[in-house]
């Protein structure tokens, strides 16, 4: 029985060392490098004041929802060249990509109350692109992942510019996200 006993009491011991220390204050604890994916619709702060900037961007045949630390939130003209300027190394290597450029020619963008306005040039005819659908949904579901953006208008030459939603149908109203959900991942 003695025999027995020694050896159980022993790993008793050497079970009681092993554990999380308890501490008597609460301890920052650094998050490990590289980029974790946000829920689509939240752009959340860390301890630091540094914020998620959210981007849309297209993965097959659909947009991808990716955040990027910052220090604040751009503006909402700051935050489109974010995006014209497409995914960066570690976002290309997991297969993201932009519809952007060749198919939407964006002069700029401006906020006013909660709809951000996209200014938008006429493109040539030579682009050859026929994923405006993706294109106009990057933007649309970008700019709507921001907390002070509820929807997205077009305009080219001061007219509110007729865009294509995911579903076939065009609209010069403000968009939401809702209007390329089918393209979003579920």
């Amino acid at each position: 029985m003695r025999r027995r006993l020694v050896p159980t009491l022993l790993a008793v011991v050497l079970l009681a060392g092993c554990g999380v220390p308890v501490d008597d204050e609460p301890r920052v604890v650094q998050p490990p490098p590289g980029r974790f994916p946000t829920p689509a619709g939240t752009t959340t702060a860390d301890p630091e004041g540094r914020v998620d900037e959210p981007f849309c961007f297209v993965r097959e045949d659909g947009l991808a929802v990716v955040t990027r630390p910052a220090d604040r939130l751009p503006s909402v003209d700051a935050h489109l060249q974010h995006l014209l300027a497409g995914p960066d190394r570690w976002e290309r290597g997991r297969g993201l990509a932009t519809a952007l450029p060749g198919t939407v020619a964006v002069a700029g963008a401006t906020l006013a109350g909660n709809v951000a306005t996209v200014d938008v040039r006429q493109a040539g005819e030579e682009t050859g692109r026929s994923d405006e659908v993706l294109a106009f949904g990057q933007i649309v579901c970008s700019l709507t992942q921001r907390p002070d953006v509820d929807s997205v208008a077009f305009r080219r030459d001061g007219q509110p510019l007729e865009v294509p939603r995911a579903d076939g149908s065009v609209s010069a109203l403000p968009l939401t996200a809702a209007d390329y959900r089918p393209l979003l991942p579920r």
